[in-house]
């Protein structure tokens, strides 16, 4: 099992060296069947719980996202101090990190909507008054990541160039959440960026995770096909960049409030069915 090499999961240099040049990294197949099972089923367990973390998809029945099942469900919260995702995470970033941020996108099959082009971290700095991009994002693929069913698609190094847009648009979908459609780069500026710096769409084996810089530009087309792509993301921010919203912080759903930071666990994922916290 995984958690036996917990304590052996490292960074190469030539692989913080990708990340730090590109914007992401992919680590293949981190994650056992039985684990990408008990997480799957978790999640499906906590799609059924109502509440606003729940965001549906246009026609009011799909599922497109989930927030905060770190804190509802056991499976997940062991999973984000695990050193396989912690671990990593600390490396890129300081010993002191604590989740800002964890939602599953649900993407399914015959009609996962698109995610916009957008860069993570204005959403942050507009929604939240975060100071500072002192965060990494960790994508966990809980199916296997195909060109047919709607991959993540990043612009390598475009990290580097900071923000390329300082507001949202006057209507939205949600105030809580901040969709992409709001912060949405525009057609020319994606035509200007696709020319200077490429697309990658990383696909990758379920249980496969990839790590993503909070400035890189990114989207995903529509799940056209009859495979559902459910993707993790786990955001770890530096304890001392935590936000100070101007006004009403958005729920703790969305940006956690607690920032007391993690400590790695060699604690199994629970594989039982009904791990709530």
């Amino acid at each position: 099992m995984k958690q036996q090499v917990e304590e052996r999961v490292q960074l190469s240099s030539d692989q913080i060296a990708h990340y730090r040049e590109n914007g992401f990294l992919v680590l293949d197949s981190l994650f056992d069947p039985a684990e990408v099972e008990a997480l799957s089923d978790a999640f499906d367990a906590d799609c059924l719980t109502p509440g606003p973390q729940r965001i549906l998809e246009e026609n009011g029945e799909a599922v497109r996202a989930v927030y905060a099942s770190h804190e509802r469900r056991r499976e997940f919260a062991t999973l984000v101090r695990t050193p396989r995702l912690l671990g990593p995470a600390r490396q890129l970033m300081s010993d002191d990190l604590y989740v800002y941020q964890l939602k599953i996108n649900a993407k399914p099959a015959f009609g996962g909507d698109k995610w916009a082009w957008h860069q993570d971290f204005l959403a942050w700095k507009l929604a939240d008054n975060l100071a500072e991009p002192r965060q990494v994002n960790i994508g966990l693929f809980l199916d296997e990541v195909t060109e047919f069913n709607g991959p993540l698609i990043f612009l390598p190094g475009s990290h580097r160039s900071g923000l390329l847009r300082d507001f949202r648009n006057a209507s939205s979908r949600s105030a809580q959440h901040l969709d992409p459609d709001d912060i949405a780069l525009r057609p020319e500026q994606m035509s200007m960026l696709v020319d200077r710096h490429g697309m990658v769409s990383p696909k990758g084996a379920a249980g496969s995770v990839i790590l993503f810089d909070p400035q890189i530009v990114h989207g995903s087309a529509p799940n056209m096909s009859p495979f559902p792509r459910r993707l993790l993301i786990a955001t770890y921010n530096d304890v001392a960049n935590a936000p100070v919203p101007l006004g009403e912080p958005r729920p703790a759903y969305v940006v956690g409030r607690d920032t007391t930071p993690l400590e790695l666990s060699d604690e199994p994922i629970d594989l039982r069915v009904g791990g709530t916290v």
